[in-house]
């Protein structure tokens, strides 16, 4: 197994989530490995900014993350 191949794998399967605080139905989610380490450079530009701002707006808008198994 190559490098590339063994960090893909760490991040098959895994999300990192941020619920809506006020929408149940409403979150963004972010490929990322069992700790919750997401790829920004994998990510497509309109991806990474989503993912920016569900970081800014944590406490706010959006519930703290949690790292989910993906569905």
């Amino acid at each position: 197994m190559n490098a590339d191949t063994m960090e893909r794998a760490a991040y098959a399967g895994y999300e990192l989530r941020f619920q809506s605080l006020f929408d149940a139905g409403r979150a963004y989610a972010f490929p990322c490995d069992a700790q919750g380490h997401v790829d920004m450079d994998r990510l497509s530009d309109r991806a990474r900014a989503n993912y920016l701002y569900a970081r800014t707006v944590v406490g706010r808008e959006l519930l703290t993350p949690s790292v989910q198994k993906s569905l």
